[in-house]
């Protein structure tokens, strides 16, 4: 690895309009992981959101799921991949710290994990993968085209890269927004693990659950 690569490793906190610079993150000593993370702000608009909950997928199970069949639900969600090594498996830690903390409340929570990578995360790859996070997490995966017009809807930006040293290949550098949208499928805020304890997020979104912010 050379040292211009080296220095591309850094992450850039919040501010409008701006994307996270390529990473290398050093996998097993083995081979370093390239991530682009496009960072957006917390949208300010008139009339409809830029990011809506819209989707057509398949679950974890098998069934065929639009954002219709989480209506009523605050719904939480993040797009990642399940051969991610680093960002998708310490974000999920994350929501589910945060789920654990709702209480009873959770059942007013649709925990979601879109892949960006459909073609090895089949519904059973999915199964296996969100089980060992949280019960309450709803693994989401379809057809190229269906997930990429999720990642549209939400405004998610991932790209395939090619890696020699990787499984199969090829990673998948994705953001890593934690969106919350409302019962109604609207854009409510954008978090990400780290910027906050769980404790302090789980705080929050249980104040704007139940009106109190």
């Amino acid at each position: 690895m050379t040292s211009s690569k080296t220095t591309q490793l850094r992450r850039i906190r919040y501010g409008l309009w701006f994307l996270v610079t390529i990473a290398a993150l050093a996998l097993g000593g083995a081979y370093f992981v390239r991530m682009i993370g496009v960072r957006e702000p917390p949208p300010v608009a008139v009339g409809e959101a830029a990011i809506r909950s819209e989707f057509s997928l398949i679950d974890h199970n098998g069934n065929r799921v639009t954002e219709a069949d989480f209506l009523g639900r605050w719904q939480l969600v993040f797009f990642g991949f399940t051969h991610c090594p680093d960002v998708c498996p310490t974000t999920l830690a994350y929501m589910a710290n945060v789920l654990d903390r709702f209480g009873e409340e959770v059942e007013r929570v649709a925990p979601i994990f879109i892949t960006v990578d459909p073609s090895r995360d089949t519904p059973e790859v999915m199964a296996e993968y969100v089980r060992t996070f949280h019960p309450k997490l709803v693994g989401l995966t379809g057809s190229e085209a269906e997930v990429a017009a999720a990642a549209q809807a939400f405004r998610v930006y991932y790209e395939r890269m090619e890696e020699e040293a990787a499984p199969d290949g090829y990673l998948m550098a994705h953001s890593g927004h934690i969106y919350l949208m409302t019962p109604e499928g609207r854009f409510e805020d954008v978090f990400r693990e780290g910027d906050r304890s769980a404790e302090e997020m789980a705080a929050d979104i249980l104040a704007r659950m139940n009106g109190k912010q």
